[in-house]
């Protein structure tokens, strides 16, 4: 008898062209906001007052901004604010998402239809939307964005976890577990919390793009991170008011933050087609 080795994740993952690249930018700029502090050749905060929209010279690389500081610094610096709010976002949204959902899929009943219905309402608003009115309350601050960010994005996720937790629930080895008389919270444990993983790491994975535009945009409107805090999107909104004038203002956090999100959804994509060879 001839024994075939089945392939492991992290084989797959290499051997899938999309998720090998964009986990490799990924990686780089996750070192680059680990290692900002250090790259930085200028301390973010610190204004030139000689070298006022100067632009990108041999002195600031990326040039500066309205009161003289070094755009490079502040990049550097934004992608270690930027990442870390992005995955506290999600994993907020990770946690609070997924309670719901597995609750309100394995208990079904009035429990499953209460929480749905509470899901359905929110689902009507958009993200930003509630994110925005959440930061209204709380007031402006990227904390507060944090939260907002992440609680807009429980909706959709306890619905995915829903329909999840409901396919591994009616699942032949599911209903002999039961038949046998394996206890819920064994059930709920190891049969279908391992089996909704996939789908949920996908989801999560293109969450965090999401995430990094929404703190973006709420930084961008003057509700999330507050001058002079080094973040991308704060850094667009001081930009847009040179944008004739000063190009490299906006232009550098833009491409930042493009790069990372693009990134982000083509290693999701590549994590679907592993997950799921079907969908590829």
């Amino acid at each position: 008898m001839t024994w075939i080795r089945e392939d492991s994740f992290l084989e797959k993952l290499w051997r899938n062209p999309k998720a090998r690249y964009s986990l490799g930018i990924l990686l780089v700029v996750i070192a680059v906001g680990i290692a900002g502090p250090w790259l930085a050749p200028h301390d973010p905060t610190q204004p030139f007052y000689e070298d006022l929209l100067t632009g990108p010279s041999a002195e600031h690389m990326l040039g500066t901004d309205s009161i003289g500081r070094d755009v490079l610094s502040r990049l550097l610096h934004g992608a270690r604010v930027t990442l870390m709010v992005a995955v506290m976002a999600v994993s907020i949204t990770f946690i609070t998402g997924t309670f719901i959902g597995v609750t309100s899929g394995f208990v079904g009943g009035i429990v499953d239809q209460v929480l749905m219905r509470i899901m359905d309402i929110l689902l009507a608003i958009p993200n930003i939307i509630m994110a925005m009115a959440i930061v209204a309350i709380l007031g402006p601050s990227l904390t507060n964005a944090m939260i907002a960010v992440g609680i807009a994005g429980i909706p959709k996720y306890a619905r995915l976890t829903r329909g999840a937790t409901l396919s591994v629930k009616s699942s032949g080895y599911v209903e002999a577990s039961r038949a046998v008389g394996t206890s819920h919270s064994r059930i709920l444990l190891f049969q279908i919390m391992p089996n909704i993983m996939s789908p949920l790491l996908v989801y999560t994975t293109l969450q965090i793009g999401i995430a990094i535009l929404d703190t973006a945009a709420l930084s961008f409107i003057g509700l999330g991170a507050q001058p002079p805090t080094p973040e991308w999107g704060t850094m667009l909104s001081e930009g847009k008011e040179y944008i004739h004038d000063a190009w490299w203002l906006a232009t550098f956090p833009g491409i930042s933050i493009t790069i990372v999100v693009f990134t982000v959804n083509i290693l999701g994509d590549a994590l679907r087609d592993i997950f799921d060879p079907k969908s590829a």
